[in-house]
């Protein structure tokens, strides 16, 4: 008889596994544990060999057969053997995944591979994106905190009575721009001397650098403007001071790319990791995807194509936001691998990882 559900879809779907039979969650979990492990199709042999399950190979064909039907699992090949579909991971890793803790020996290593020891943040998180890439057999992927780049060009354009629009150049190509009011009967002489002036005393150095050192200039009138000018000068950077990081944008540190391809089985999954590989090349979708797991709290698990990165179907990526000393969410921290990485090991790695990285944030400088 058939026990299994069909998947339900939506917003509103309810889960399969929480209407499965005991006896179809305890073969389900063997299916896709045994995967995990081989990365081979699971057979009903197999299953009856693992001595984990009182019944015959034609007793589990059987239900094999009703996952199979549900959606849960897949036949790749001719042969009896199944995989879990990403439908399966997915409800997998929600409704069973037996995740542990991660011994006294294992936690000592991560907090000491990430001692700060005078080094930058740049530098930790970049050892603990190794430290993970090696401990995962995977590649390491961080996020940095978001960052003001260095600046290269302001300019103010007049686009109303007493309405202007600044733009703002940063040297790594980013641009913002920013509509501010204006005094009356600023000429267009005024515009230029005002962006000229932010220009040169800004090129190369941040606005949190430079914003204090011009005001001073301004109050104490040693700033070579006229009054115009000025005040164009001190109303630009008001607002801007009023809206902090807007120039700022993530950064992604990857370690360890060359483990995705130590254990690829066919022409397909190559091309697959091909594919993965100009995604990380090109980092802005990747950091889109990781900056999601900032939105929660604790390790989120990304299954194949639930990325929204079609290049990612057949990989999973695991990771967990870390914060600063004001308990704010600065980065994440994270793997990224194929679908049949171990989750239950590298769940509560991530998770320490993320832990020790925000506990050396909320240090004093």
């Amino acid at each position: 008889m058939n026990d299994i559900p069909a998947p339900k879809t939506g917003p509103q779907a309810a889960s399969p596994i929480a209407e499965l039979s005991e006896r179809s969650r305890d073969i389900f979990r063997n299916i896709v544990e045994a995967y995990l492990e081989t990365g081979e199709p699971v057979g009903s042999r197999t299953l009856s060999q693992r001595g984990t399950i009182a019944l015959s190979p034609a007793s589990i064909r059987n239900v094999m057969s009703d996952l199979e039907r549900a959606g849960l699992l897949d036949s790749p090949h001719s042969s009896a053997g199944r995989i879990p579909t990403q439908l399966g991971l997915r409800f997998f890793v929600d409704g069973l995944l037996e995740v542990g803790n991660l011994n006294p020996d294992e936690r000592k290593g991560i907090e000491t591979q990430l001692a700060a020891g005078g080094r930058s943040i740049n530098d930790v998180l970049t050892q603990a994106s190794s430290m993970l890439s090696g401990l995962s057999q995977c590649a390491g992927l961080v996020v940095t905190p978001k960052r003001d780049p260095a600046l290269k060009h302001v300019e103010f354009l007049p686009l109303a009575p007493q309405r202007a629009l600044v733009i703002m150049v940063g040297e790594d190509g980013s641009v913002e721009n920013r509509v501010i009011e204006t005094p009356s009967g600023v000429l267009p002489s005024s515009y230029i001397e005002a962006g000229n002036y932010l220009s040169a005393r800004m090129r190369g150095r941040t606005l949190e650098e430079v914003r204090s050192e011009i005001f001073s200039e301004i109050a104490a009138q040693r700033a070579e403007l006229d009054e115009l000018a000025a005040r164009l000068v001190a109303t630009g950077l008001a607002e801007w001071a009023g809206r902090p990081g807007a120039l700022a944008s993530p950064s992604l540190i990857v370690r360890g790319q060359s483990k995705l391809l130590d254990d690829v089985r066919a022409t397909g999954e190559l091309e697959r990791v091909r594919h993965l590989f100009d995604d990380i090349e090109r980092k802005s979708d990747l950091i889109q995807m990781l900056e999601l797991a900032k939105k929660g709290d604790g390790v989120r698990i990304f299954i194949g194509s639930e990325s929204k990165l079609y290049s990612l179907s057949g990989s999973s990526v695991i990771a967990a936001p870390y914060a600063d000393r004001t308990q704010t969410v600065v980065g994440v921290i994270g793997v990224i691998g194929p679908t049949r990485i171990n989750y239950a090991r590298i769940v509560p790695m991530v998770d320490y990882t993320a832990r020790v990285i925000s506990r050396i944030l909320s240090q004093p400088s």
